[in-house]
């Protein structure tokens, strides 16, 4: 069965950023999160879903003391029934800090925000956070916590940013030690995490300056310590706003990754998606690693889009029993103005890829604004739901404002 188009959250005040989380033992029970300005100030919304995606329980997590909003949230799901959401939590437009809220009952409640990187005045602000636990089937460091963030630096006085890691041994209850794992001479964006069927640690992020590459660095002892970074490909960077007229909202290119932790002939097999300039429009590339080696493949197009689209905020997440390879991205291609979410899959290891759309109607990425809006969050999300189905989560404006939906498949790719 394939239904599209669940609306997640209510209409109303706006709500972006989703991400999504699927409990690998009862993949009917979904948690998503994302930026809702339901009170009229940013906080984290938390949705929960136990029925695949039909119906959804909204809720607000709160913010820590002294802090006055939240956004970039993630979320990521741990056996047997925990959930665990990262944020970038601030009293400003400073001293953002990097929180993780956690649930061990599949949900249904989570604790108070734990501060795992404290954000000082105009030196330090952890923004663009990510979380992923380990989950892979004959992982050492399995139950390992991994969070990621941008860590900015002297913000107001032509500062920098560089990608840091905290990790957790203990359910989220302490955090270790973060690890740099960029060159302070370096800009970067947003990491990724994921981790292969083995417990190997892989982490991704783009440089922005002063060279713009897609980075990874790999750890093999549950990312206490990592090797150098290997560059998996140049990039060029989209133009922000993307140049389609009555567009004005950013567009920020972010590393995603994903490994094969099935049993079959792709096991750990990586792949490294992100969008790209270089044919003179935004799309999507991809390049993969075969196991047990550090070289990556040539990148190429996954999307099979007409020529001078724009195709942009693409999300990566393999299933851990089948191997499928699924990845959600936007796109203006039906009518060169209007966005629908695509998902483009590949069940031979990323050699092809059939492109299907899930949205049932486009929107207007500037809702009923008269004026092109500015923001319409950095990011959207997909997750597997073994064996061989997905949930997908975007920004969507059909009911006239910016509200989440989600798509869901349990079509097994013959």
């Amino acid at each position: 069965m394939t239904n599209f188009n669940f609306q997640v959250t209510p209409g109303g005040p706006p709500k972006f950023e989703p991400s999504v989380a699927v409990n690998l033992l009862i993949p009917g029970i979904m948690c998503s999160v994302a930026v809702d300005f339901t009170t009229g100030v940013p906080l984290i919304g938390l949705y929960r879903s136990l029925d695949g995606g039909f119906s959804w329980a909204n809720t607000l997590l709160p913010l820590p003391p002294g802090y006055t909003g939240a956004e970039a949230p993630v979320v990521a799901y741990g056996f047997p029934n925990i959930f665990i959401v990262t944020a970038h939590v601030f009293p400003g437009e400073e001293s953002g800090t990097c929180v993780v809220y956690r649930s061990f009952d599949n949900g249904a409640t989570f604790s108070p925000p734990d501060i795992v990187a404290p954000g000082y005045g105009t030196y330090i602000n952890n923004d663009e956070t990510n979380c992923y636990i380990d989950t892979s089937q004959s992982s050492p460091y399995l139950g390992n916590m991994y969070v990621t963030y941008n860590h900015q630096f002297n913000v107001e006085n032509g500062g920098n940013s560089t990608a840091f890691l905290n990790r957790s041994l203990d359910n989220g209850a302490t955090w270790q030690q973060p690890v740099l794992l960029s060159s302070e001479a370096d800009r970067v964006e947003r990491p990724d995490i994921s981790v292969d069927l083995v417990g190997k640690v892989d982490v991704a992020y783009v440089t922005t300056s002063p060279s713009t590459n897609f980075v990874v660095r790999s750890s093999v002892d549950g990312g206490a310590t990592f090797a150098l970074g290997v560059v998996v490909s140049t990039v060029v960077p989209v133009p922000s706003p993307l140049p389609v007229v009555g567009w004005d909202f950013r567009v920020l290119t972010f590393a995603n990754i994903s490994t094969d932790r099935s049993v079959g002939p792709f096991t750990n097999t990586a792949y490294a998606v992100w969008q790209d300039y270089r044919l003179g429009y935004s799309d999507v590339f991809m390049s993969k690693r075969a196991p047990g080696t550090n070289s990556w493949s040539t990148p190429v197009s996954i999307t099979g889009a007409p020529a001078n689209t724009q195709n942009f905020f693409p999300a990566v997440d393999v299933d851990p029993l089948t191997g499928v390879v699924n990845v959600i991205y936007y796109s203006n291609q039906i009518n060169g103005f209007d966005l629908d979410a695509y998902v483009a899959r590949s069940i031979n290891g990323g050699a092809t890829f059939t492109n299907t759309r899930i949205t049932n109607a486009s929107f207007n990425p500037n809702a009923s604004s008269p004026t092109p809006v500015p923001l319409i969050g950095d990011y959207i999300d997909i997750a597997s739901v073994p064996p061989g189905g997905y949930i997908g989560v975007w920004m969507d404006t059909t009911p006239g404002t910016f509200t989440i939906f989600a798509g869901y498949s349990d079509v097994v790719i013959p």
